[in-house]
């Protein structure tokens, strides 16, 4: 791909594609704003408690306030991303988070050298480097990221699903094999479940392609988890397969089905 784009489709290690909104430039900016003032605020403490060696020697004292202030925003970053998952102060008010470009678990190094990597990126003033290549690159990665192979993305407020007017009215032939439906209960993982519901949810945000191939991916781990007989099956596109699913994870086995 080689448009750009606001969405990224994500494999993850199950081999399910899931789309990631990436954050654009502008809230990365503000995000990082308000990171700057907590370095600030941190970073005036501690020249507060250096200005004692200013009485010594005044270069002394000057030298080590720039570097403390190199070192405290580089460990402002890797220590809030490491700990808090990708998220700093800033970050957390603007619902951003830092992850692996393939979806997979960040690394601490991955931290680490996207970090050491930002005063690059700050250069000449402003971080113009850093916001010249997020406006340039198709999934607005800075230097940083582009060398630590993270991404940031944005993690709207999602309300809980109103699942009976997501499913409401659609016949679920799986219900017709209780045993079965009872096993898919036992071994899928909330975490599997969670992916699917997000899925149904987001389906009109995606286009065409990208929600047959959604759906598809997430339809074949689910097939693979548990198989269902050919009858229960037959004419169910892969879209229809995973609301299945979802009815039969998420819904009381009272609820009564409507052809």
């Amino acid at each position: 791909m080689n448009t750009r784009t606001n969405m990224l489709l994500v494999q993850s290690p199950e081999t399910i594609v899931f789309p990631l909104l990436l954050a654009s430039p502008v809230t990365r900016f503000l995000a990082w704003s308000i990171d700057c003032g907590c370095i600030m605020v941190v970073c005036y403490a501690v020249s507060a408690a250096l200005a004692l060696f200013a009485l010594v020697s005044p270069d002394l004292a000057s030298a080590l306030i720039v570097l403390g202030y190199f070192v405290i925003s580089v460990l402002y970053g890797v220590v809030l991303e490491w700990f808090w998952r990708g998220r700093t102060i800033g970050k957390r008010l603007f619902r951003l988070r830092v992850m692996d470009a393939h979806g997979l678990r960040l690394q601490f190094s991955q931290v680490v050298i996207r970090n050491l990597l930002r005063p690059v990126d700050k250069l000449p003033i402003f971080y113009m480097v850093g916001g010249l290549s997020c406006l340039f690159h198709r999934c607005n990665q800075r230097l940083g990221d582009l060398a630590a192979n993270t991404i940031v993305i944005r993690t709207p407020q999602i309300h809980e699903p109103d699942l009976d007017q997501l499913l409401a009215g659609k016949y679920n032939s799986f219900r017709d094999h209780p045993h079965l439906t009872g096993r898919l209960k036992q071994r899928v993982s909330a975490g599997e479940a969670g992916v699917a519901v997000q899925a149904l949810m987001r389906r009109d945000q995606l286009e065409a392609a990208a929600r047959v191939q959604l759906f598809g991916q997430i339809a074949d781990h689910f097939r693979h988890i548990l198989r269902f007989p050919q009858e229960a099956t037959d004419g169910l596109t892969d879209e229809q397969y995973v609301r299945n699913v979802v009815d039969i994870l998420f819904r009381s086995p009272s609820v009564k089905r409507i052809a």
